[in-house]
């Protein structure tokens, strides 16, 4: 067994109404993607670290099953927001204590520069 084949990525997207993470191999072709609605129906509850505790038990039951040992994890919120969100520290500790060695953490959230010209021309919208 070559070291590529027990090494993966796991993507996770935390938002304040969701949780989706993605479990990669280092080719980038998904094994599997679970999202906080495939474990519980309550909208309110998607997010909730509760449940990326169980979304990575899921991701942890998939990595086993493709002999994933290792794993490089890249997190992801939401653009423009104030911070991650209440699922993503949960799923990292939870992929820890399940076993999976964890190589390096990543912060992929998007920065906006700039953006488009905002409305109101030169000297501002007037009251």
């Amino acid at each position: 067994m070559s070291k590529d084949t027990n090494t993966g990525i796991l993507n996770i997207y935390t938002s304040f109404n969701n949780t989706i993470v993605q479990l990669c191999d280092m080719t980038g072709n998904t094994i599997g993607r679970i999202s906080g609605g495939q474990i519980t129906k309550q909208d309110r509850l998607k997010a909730n670290p509760t449940i990326a505790m169980f979304i990575a038990k899921r991701i942890n039951e998939l990595a086993k099953d493709h002999q994933i040992s290792s794993i490089y994890v890249r997190i992801k919120a939401q653009t423009n927001s104030t911070g991650m969100g209440p699922g993503a520290n949960a799923v990292v500790k939870t992929i820890a204590k399940e076993g999976l060695n964890i190589i390096s953490i990543a912060d992929i959230t998007c920065v906006p520069r700039g953006g488009p010209k905002k409305k109101g021309g030169r000297r501002g919208r007037r009251v």
